[in-house]
């Protein structure tokens, strides 16, 4: 496995036993590591801090970003990838979208390359917290 999608894995789950969601993510610019984060949205009580509004904002002001990639362990949503194409980060490599569609039509339509590697790790651990804590997830996505 990719050593940057294994890092997100690491974020995802250090996410999930802080009593979180167990979404990670991680900006790559140049081959190298710039920053990492996951879904905080319960720990720090905060509606829009999802892995890769982390990721981001811990990365702080990097320049441009034309040159980057960024990692999550989950197709990104609307609002990340919004945050996405406004950045013009040109490629995103997400573990999985079966338990969550997310924005990769919209991400496409705006020239973002997507890469879904379809993870079975990435699957099960979402699997497994959708069905343990449904209200947490159904709050994530706005289904309530």
């Amino acid at each position: 496995m990719d050593e940057f999608m294994r890092q997100a894995i690491d974020e995802a789950k250090e996410g999930l036993s802080e009593g979180g969601i167990p979404i990670g993510s991680v900006l790559i610019k140049n081959g190298k590591l710039v920053a990492r984060g996951h879904n905080k949205r319960v720990q720090e009580n905060n509606p829009i801090l999802h892995g890769e509004m982390d990721c981001l904002n811990n990365a702080g002001r990097i320049g441009s970003y034309r040159d980057a990639v960024i990692y999550s362990t989950l197709m990104p949503c609307y609002m990340c990838a919004g945050t996405i194409v406004q950045f013009k980060i040109p490629k995103v490599i997400v573990g999985e979208s079966k338990t969550f569609s997310g924005a990769r039509e919209f991400m496409e339509s705006h020239g973002v390359e997507v890469i879904d590697l379809n993870l079975p790790e990435c699957v099960e651990m979402m699997e497994n917290f959708i069905r343990e804590k449904p209200e947490l997830w159904n709050e994530d996505i706005m289904e309530l």
